[in-house]
């Protein structure tokens, strides 16, 4: 088996689900996991569940936990260009023959015991194939819809993090904040350490309910046991051309961290940076790492990089086009409030006569208006859809616009000729923001020849 078969299969499956009822969809993933000898057994660490931040708050943790110098396997959700990126080591992705080893040790498992499994399982799997081949017994996940019915929750990492609760895959989750609260967090198991971020009221009610239905926990939460403030400084000896640098002070019942970095921009990554501590320090708290390094601890979180999340590319060329382009996958309404003002910023900074240009592409589902609703009505729109069997068709897209839309809007069938008609009316030098789906986000960097990072 050669990687592009791996790659070729799991795209059969994404698109052609067994239809199976759930439930017996999450026990084939406890079935495969027993076919290959359980890899999991050994694993502890981190399960990062939540409507948005969930990458970014891994992301954190990640670096911070290689700064008390263990090795550490990640295993981000969705991936952007290559599945490959969703295992990782320190990090890194691993490389296409490290996944097609383990994705051919999944596979056989599969065939030899007829266990239909949807792709977050193999994802999953795959993932715990390779920390066992690399002796990484040290885990910081993230779920990709929901909380116990998530095929990472069969990892059985004792480290439980929501991130918040906003209303999204409501078909699947329900249709208020408590529903989708209890859905993301009732994979706490009795003895785990729970850490909660920034919840409205009635998600922090509905969490309390299922918790109070577990024994042994501790539970720590924003605002509560965790707090953080945040200040912006320059650096003395710093080059002033590099621009204010953010610093956080985190304190959890069991440390304080002081001047810790926070380069990834916009204000809700202080509240990430918080969450990733906290969970952080429930891991030294059980035992699972040592006491991260104070200096290595600020080098390493200075270094971390989200790709595809307000990832500003300052001169990116697209055939004889040369100007910037903005990454931001925002997939819902609430985490496209959140990002609109670092996007405003960069359009201000530019300095261009032209306005930025939307390239937008989103789900079925997704609420288009509202996704779109934050940022100005008048900026040019370019719809386009990508090669997900669940993606809207641009025509589907420009019905579901707010009739007050004022701006110029066209169509495009991919998302290469979608950047090839933002950048002509974007002009040299010109802004575009690609927007609205993280499958968008990987198409743009793969048209704009960016490796998988």
């Amino acid at each position: 088996m050669d990687y592009q078969r791996c790659v070729d299969i799991l795209a059969r499956i994404h698109e052609n689900p067994h239809r199976l009822p759930r439930p017996t969809r999450q026990a084939n993933v406890a079935k495969l996991l027993e076919a290959l000898g359980r890899p999991q057994r050994d694993l502890r660490g981190m399960l990062v569940v939540g409507t948005n931040g969930k990458g970014s708050t891994c992301a954190y943790a990640v670096s911070a936990v290689t700064a008390a110098g263990a090795r550490v396997g990640s295993m981000p959700s969705p991936h952007l260009q290559e599945p490959r990126e969703r295992i990782r080591i320190d990090g890194v992705p691993v490389t296409r023959a490290e996944y097609t080893a383990a994705f051919a040790e999944v596979w056989q498992a599969i065939e030899q015991h007829e266990l239909p499994v949807l792709s977050q399982g193999i994802f999953t799997a795959t993932a715990a194939v390779h920390f066992r081949r690399a002796g990484i017994d040290l885990a910081v996940a993230e779920a990709s819809i929901g909380g116990s019915r998530a095929a990472a929750a069969e990892l059985g990492l004792d480290v439980k993090v929501l991130t918040g609760v906003g209303l999204d895959h409501t078909r699947l989750l329900g249709g208020s904040l408590a529903e989708i609260t209890r859905a993301k967090i009732a994979g706490a198991q009795d003895g785990d350490h729970v850490v909660l971020g920034r919840l409205a009221p009635e998600a922090a009610d509905s969490a309390e309910q299922v918790l109070k239905e577990r024994t042994g926990l501790s539970v720590w939460r924003m605002d509560h046991e965790i707090h953080y403030t945040a200040r912006t400084t320059r650096p003395a000896g710093r080059d002033d051309s590099h621009g204010p640098v953010t610093l956080l002070d985190v304190t959890t019942p069991r440390a304080v961290h002081r001047d810790l970095p926070c380069p990834l921009p916009g204000a809700h990554q202080h509240h990430n940076l918080a969450v990733a501590m906290a969970a952080v320090d429930a891991m030294v708290e059980r035992g699972h790492i040592r006491e991260p390094d104070g200096e290595q601890l600020r080098t390493r979180l200075a270094a971390t990089r989200w790709p595809g999340r307000l990832e500003l590319l300052p001169n990116a060329r697209l055939d004889d086009w040369t100007g910037r382009v903005l990454l931001e996958g925002a997939t819902n309404p609430q985490g496209a409030e959140t990002v609109a003002p670092e996007i405003l910023r960069h359009a201000r900074a530019g300095g261009h006569p032209r306005p930025p240009v939307l390239v937008f592409a989103a789900m079925k589902a997704k609420d288009v208006s509202d996704m779109l609703a934050p940022l100005p009505d008048d900026w040019p729109l370019v719809l386009t859809r990508t090669d997900s069997h669940q993606a809207a068709d641009p025509a589907t897209l420009h019905d579901r616009l707010s009739p007050s839309r004022q701006g110029p809007c066209l169509t495009a069938e991919n998302a290469p000729t979608a950047l090839r008609r933002a950048a002509e009316l974007a002009g040299p030098r010109g802004l575009i923001v690609v927007f609205g789906s993280l499958r968008l986000v990987g198409e743009a960097r793969t048209a704009l020849a960016l490796p998988p990072a």
